[in-house]
């Protein structure tokens, strides 16, 4: 199965290839449907986000307030 943090990124390009598509002149079906695979990429990100496991998103990264806690 996909990590969530990689379906992520897969949004974020999606997103970035969908203002890409709605600033180009060359093609009328790319600047038709920019928005909606604007709208894709968003609303795939933002589930990834609200139904991610909360371990994924961590990823061994430090945090400063977790040294303040004690933990380790």
């Amino acid at each position: 199965m996909i990590k969530s943090s990689q379906l992520q990124r897969i949004a974020e390009v999606v997103m970035v290839l969908g203002i890409v598509a709605l600033c180009q002149p060359w093609s009328l079906f790319l600047h038709r449907y920019g928005i909606t695979i604007v709208i894709v990429g968003l609303l795939t990100f933002m589930f990834t986000n609200w139904f991610g496991k909360p371990d994924d998103a961590q990823d061994g990264v430090f945090d400063v307030s977790d040294h303040r806690e004690g933990k380790s």
